[in-house]
């Protein structure tokens, strides 16, 4: 529900002028979503969805300039959250359990993110090796993904 909610969020924006959350609110009840503004405001922060002048001096929302990275931060957060079973760290790898089949998706989004602390992956069908430069990087990343799961 979140999906679709988050893609109808996308098209309302992208066709109308909605300059406020409540606007946002009740074009998504008349589109048969129910949802609160604080539902609607997670999404905006999590889809990175900024305001923008009009050419009419008003604001409207929008999505960021930066659309490539909100939507490879989107597609990134719901691969883990759909995919991911566990995740712990020993030393500088970490091991990534994923449902049978997606540790490669898993991978492929990490190798994705061109991260300087990731010296490389290794997929599986149901586990990720991580190996990170160091203890402390492994541990940071390990609670980001941790993060992204709750």
């Amino acid at each position: 529900m979140k999906n679709q909610r988050q893609a109808k969020i996308l098209e309302i924006i992208s066709t109308k002028n909605v300059e406020t959350q409540e606007q946002l609110l009740a074009e998504l009840q008349e589109a048969g979503f129910r949802g609160t503004q604080a539902t609607i405001s997670r999404d905006i922060k999590e889809m990175r969805i900024v305001k923008e002048l009009t050419n009419l001096g008003t604001y409207r929302y929008a999505v960021s300039g930066n659309e490539q990275t909100s939507t490879f931060s989107t597609r990134l957060n719901t691969i883990f959250k759909e995919c991911v079973v566990r995740v712990d760290y020993a030393q500088n790898i970490i091991v990534i359990h994923t449902l049978p089949g997606l540790a490669s998706a898993a991978g492929a989004a990490i190798d994705a993110m061109s991260m300087r602390t990731v010296v490389g992956c290794l997929s599986g069908d149901d586990t990720v090796i991580v190996v990170m430069r160091d203890i402390n990087a492994a541990a940071t990343f390990c609670g980001e993904i941790k993060n992204l799961l709750n």
